[in-house]
């Protein structure tokens, strides 16, 4: 089959756009060939077991999953039961951009939170943390927090660790979506355990789409005793969910690529300097302004709306809230030096600046 696409276009919509990492498409051509054991019975989903427990902390199960709303759906639903409910930032992805799949797939409620970053902390996580007991209201028994948030965001361990010690104190369990979870560790400078095992957070949604794989995501149950309780049901709910792979090792063979190297950081640390090149170009051009604190691989910025859709002609972007103007860009693994100072040349004329 011929190309269909323009091998050379790249934009600043998303880093779903963007294509598998030639290290994780190697990965998949290894993985390739002869017979291996269906549903995760393979050696490449035993394997992808040890490269994540020396990530986030001994005793981590992992269970590879195909796209991050099933990730998310799937840890959910195995750690509440069917009165349960999630405290979740208002701007949380599985708030705003999962299409109701928690509420319609998981049949979880979600009690949100507004937040002025993205994040929660102990005393917003209070402002729904009530009613225990009270046969009237879902019981709130699980805290989802984002890494990074939604609007490029990152937790600190300290914040997470303050987070999840503020739940537990609750009896409530802490779930991490970490669609872009390799984004936040380039940022902090510290490796996964940081903000994961080591700050107490109990089931993890590990991404690798976002970061040059190919419908390779994963749900970790972090704490060792919560991942021995049978009662947890993963093994059912996965199945029940859609989200299991029947050719496993394909999944893992690119978690494997991407976790058992280098390459996670490697690649999120590029897309993050890529985002910090695009907002240095920004900063000092009059008729744009940077809304929020450039964190990861996501800019925030507003603009006039013609001249966002003039610019959107050449390089495709998303508007984030229509009613102020603001746009999102987004930066990703293989997003280049040059590509950057296309858009910025291109934003410079538009704008009319030299």
């Amino acid at each position: 089959m011929s190309t269909l696409h323009d091998r050379d276009r790249r934009g600043f919509a998303s880093d779903n756009y963007a294509g598998l990492h030639p290290e994780v498409l190697a990965a998949l051509a290894d993985a390739n060939g002869g017979h291996e054991i269906a549903y995760g019975e393979d050696a490449y989903t035993a394997r992808l077991q040890e490269v994540v427990a020396g990530h986030v902390g001994a005793g981590a199960v992992t269970w590879p999953v195909f796209n991050g709303t099933g990730a998310n759906v799937v840890a959910l639903q195995a750690l509440l039961p069917r009165w349960g409910a999630v405290i979740c930032a208002e701007t949380a992805h599985i708030n705003t951009d999962e299409g109701g799949a928690p509420e319609r797939m998981g049949s979880i409620k979600l009690l949100t939170v507004p937040t002025p970053d993205g994040k929660l902390t102990p005393e917003l996580v209070d402002r729904q943390a009530w009613g225990f007991g009270d046969e009237h209201r879902a019981q709130p028994l699980v805290v989802s927090i984002t890494q990074t948030t939604e609007l490029g965001t990152c937790y600190t361990p300290e914040e997470v660790r303050a987070i999840t010690e503020h739940a537990h104190s609750l009896g409530m369990r802490v779930h991490l979506d970490g669609a872009r979870i390799s984004n936040a560790a380039a940022t902090l400078g510290t490796d996964l355990s940081a903000f994961t095992g080591a700050a107490g957070v109990d089931v993890l949604s590990l991404g690798g789409t976002k970061n040059g794989a190919l419908a390779a995501e994963a749900v970790v149950v972090v704490d060792p005793e919560l991942a021995a309780d049978p009662s947890l049901g993963l093994v059912h709910v996965r199945k029940l969910s859609m989200q299991l792979a029947s050719k496993m090792r394909f999944v893992s063979a690119q978690l494997i690529a991407l976790y058992g190297s280098d390459l996670w950081l490697r690649s999120a640390s590029h897309a993050n300097a890529m985002a910090a090149r695009l907002a240095a170009g920004v900063e000092p051009l009059e008729g744009v302004r940077l809304q929020r604190p450039v964190q990861a691989n996501a800019v925030f910025a507003v603009l006039d709306r013609g001249v966002a859709d003039a610019l959107r002609e050449r390089f495709r972007f998303y508007d984030w809230d229509p009613a102020t103007g603001e746009v999102r860009w987004m930066c990703s693994w293989d997003t280049t030096e040059a590509d950057v100072d296309a858009f910025l040349a291109e934003l410079r004329r538009l704008l009319g600046t030299s």
